[in-house]
């Protein structure tokens, strides 16, 4: 399958196009040149509601691809748990599709924890991963949020932007109270990722956070600790790996600090080995 659309007029309009693998035709966009990174969002998001203003500013020195993953956007769902292993599997299948060797991966909520499957299952297609509010267990979650999302359903998201996003891009616009069953049983069915495998993941990790997102600040420290963290950086040499916690931040209001983040991505993107 070839991308549907190369259109350049003024401004360089993106590459799109449907990825056909794993049983998925997966939407991808393509903005800018260079290293190339994958945008992996949230659930029950997609590209725009997700990304707004980050493509933009990422396709200034990169290739960003930006994808919709299963049943999410434009890309239809399928009968499969959408589970982090498989949706891992599906990008890295995306990026043989799209003849790229290696990527880097930015992923969000759901989107990182994706990200650092990808990492663990296919090392050798993961060069380095940015994670935004995302834990890689379950209790890593603080309680009110892990009840939360055992209680969601259909009903809550009744006029909500996801629900409107959903209908005017999906290609089954009336199925939405489906999709949400389905992502909540598949999160149901969610394995937690290894922390030995974590670790011995090579790809460098920059974990970024809010102070106020959800995710338990002793699970983030963990994390940091597994990629090399708390080590004393003037006395030995410090981890590859890297971490943010945002002040006055939550899960949602992370994303509006874009003109924050997306400088201290770029730089852990580009800096060499030490």
């Amino acid at each position: 399958m070839t991308p549907l659309s190369v259109v350049v007029s003024g401004q360089q309009k993106p590459t799109t196009g449907y990825a056909p693998v794993n049983g998925l035709k997966i939407y991808y966009e393509i903005h800018g040149s260079g290293e190339p990174v994958v945008l992996l969002h949230g659930a029950f998001m997609t590209i725009t509601n997700n990304w707004n203003g980050w493509i933009e500013e990422l396709a200034k020195t990169r290739k960003v691809i930006a994808i919709e993953m299963q049943g999410h956007g434009r890309t239809a769902d399928i009968a499969r748990d959408m589970t982090s292993e498989n949706l891992a599997d599906d990008v890295a299948a995306l990026l043989g599709y799209l003849k790229i060797p290696r990527a880097d991966l930015i992923g969000y909520s759901m989107g990182g924890g994706v990200a650092m499957q990808c990492a663990v299952r296919h090392p050798d297609k993961v060069r380095k991963v940015v994670v935004i509010s995302s834990p890689f267990r379950r209790d890593g979650v603080v309680k009110e949020g892990a009840d939360a999302l055992k209680n969601l359903s259909p009903e809550l998201f009744i006029g909500s932007p996801l629900e409107v996003d959903y209908k005017k891009l999906s290609p089954t616009p009336n199925d939405f109270p489906k999709f949400v069953k389905h992502m909540v049983a598949s999160m149901s069915q969610e394995h937690d990722l290894d922390a030995d495998k974590l670790k011995a993941a090579p790809a460098p990790m920059f974990f970024i956070f809010g102070d106020a997102d959800g995710i338990r600040l002793d699970h983030v420290a963990e994390m940091f600790r597994l990629k090399g963290g708390e080590v004393h950086g003037d006395m030995r040499p410090r981890s590859a790996s890297r971490l943010a916690i945002l002040p006055n931040t939550t899960h949602v209001t992370l994303m509006e600090r874009m003109p924050v983040i997306v400088p201290m991505v770029n730089d852990f993107l580009d800096a060499k080995p030490q």
